[in-house]
């Protein structure tokens, strides 16, 4: 990790009215994104789910009866392969930003995982197909539920496996 010395060096001067902007510039988070992903699941009457539990990295929603945590990861702030285009000015802050994102992502996926967490990434441009997102979220929810007993949205296939159900 570098010092805070080390990145001043790395970036490049800023004009002083952009960094005046800048800074009256507050963060949203992706709430756009989240509100998208939580009207579906409620559209698919899907229960169980909370915001923002307090777990490793904070997942957007977590499924906490079944242990699933899902993170709705914005595009470029964790550089998605698809959409990603890193920007020209101060490019290797940028590229060691986006690292640094994508490594703590590992690390907390490792860590839910350690604690008997699932997870689920989902990019950004990932919702714009609604039926793939559910798809996997619900396959998701199927691995991790169907060990338990008794809960509401098991119902058991011709194949012997369990799946939630969406209403």
């Amino acid at each position: 990790m570098l010092s805070m010395t080390e990145r001043n060096r790395l970036q490049a001067p800023v004009d002083p009215k952009r960094s005046a902007n800048m800074a009256r510039v507050r963060s949203k988070g992706n709430h756009s994104t989240e509100l998208n992903m939580v009207g579906r699941l409620r559209a698919a009457r899907l229960t169980g789910w909370r915001r923002h539990l307090s777990l490793p990295g904070t997942p957007d929603l977590a499924f906490p009866k079944w242990k699933v945590a899902v993170f709705l990861d914005g595009c470029f702030w964790h550089g998605c392969p698809r959409c990603y285009r890193a920007p020209k000015h101060n490019a290797e802050f940028w590229k060691q930003k986006v690292e640094r994102n994508r490594k703590r992502d590992k690390k907390v996926d490792s860590q839910l995982r350690a604690m008997g967490w699932s997870v689920v990434r989902f990019w950004e441009h990932s919702l714009r197909t609604p039926r793939t997102a559910e798809q996997r979220l619900r396959r998701a929810l199927d691995r991790a539920a169907c060990g338990k007993q008794n809960t509401r949205f098991l119902s058991p296939k011709k194949t012997g496996a369990c799946s939630p159900k969406l209403f």
